[in-house]
């Protein structure tokens, strides 16, 4: 299997994931033009996406699922509380031809070669749900837009050989940062969003033999930096293992394409 991001952080989001034969997105945040973009950059083509994958529908999820499931007749996966949302979203324009496939958490479902299955998360949204993808032996794990995690996330993301994550916030940075305090209230709750320090533990509940990459996604620009996530999160989640037992960690860029792991 194949991975990358397209974007990733409070303004726009963007996961590819695929095999030789199937290529899928989770959540289409940015605009068209920047998806085919970060395509591109991975080899790939919009008339070769055969699905998007919604986690919820906050804007820097959807933005750009309108324009792009039109233009090349992707049909969308999602919730069906999600997909209601999502037709009551004026700015994605008319998706009244669009192809919506209801999937259930817990339920997988097959695209191509590739299984997918959603598992719920806590987060202020409709239904909001995270993906894992299985191919050929290799597991992807995926998940960001939550306020907290038990015991089911943990046992839905284990065995994963690759982990997409979030950590999107340094706790002091928000507190003292310019947003209102609804807003800080509302990130910091338990259907926000994880700072760093939570990240960095729950990681360490998935560090296993299989896991061989971690990226870092989501991050707030206002109130995290890079190397700081980074940092905190290689602490609190290997600070007891040698590096030779770490597996490779990295941030995902915000306005640009990562680079393509292969597993």
């Amino acid at each position: 299997m194949y991975f990358g991001t397209i974007a990733s952080g409070s303004s726009g989001n963007c996961l590819y994931v695929g095999t030789e034969t199937t290529h899928l997105l989770v959540d289409a945040g940015v605009s068209c033009k920047k998806i085919l973009e970060g395509l591109k950059s991975f080899g790939v083509d919009g008339k070769d996406i055969q699905a998007i994958l919604v986690t919820h529908e906050h804007s820097d999820h959807i933005s750009g699922i309108g324009v792009l499931s039109r233009k090349f007749h992707i049909p969308v996966y999602a919730t069906c509380q999600t997909l209601r949302a999502l037709q009551n979203v004026k700015s994605l324009g008319d998706l009244s031809k669009s192809d919506f496939y209801v999937i259930e958490p817990d339920r997988p479902f097959l695209v191509g070669d590739i299984k997918a299955e959603a598992f719920s998360i806590p987060h202020d949204a409709a239904d909001p749900v995270s993906y894992t993808f299985e191919s050929h032996g290799s597991k992807i794990g995926t998940v960001t837009d939550l306020g907290c995690y038990d015991d089911t996330i943990v046992s839905c993301l284990r065995d994963s050989d690759l982990l997409y994550i979030e950590a999107n916030h340094d706790i002091r940075m928000l507190q003292a940062g310019p947003y209102p305090y609804p807003l800080k209230q509302r990130i910091l709750g338990s259907r926000g969003h994880l700072c760093n320090e939570m990240t960095g533990k729950l990681i360490a509940l998935l560090h296993s033999d299989h896991l061989k990459h971690v990226i870092l996604g989501h991050l707030s620009k206002e109130n995290n930096y890079p190397d700081l996530a980074l940092e905190t999160v290689l602490l609190e989640a290997f600070g007891g293992h040698s590096r030779q037992d770490c597996p490779d960690v990295f941030v995902a860029p915000r306005d640009s394409a990562s680079a393509l792991v292969s597993l």
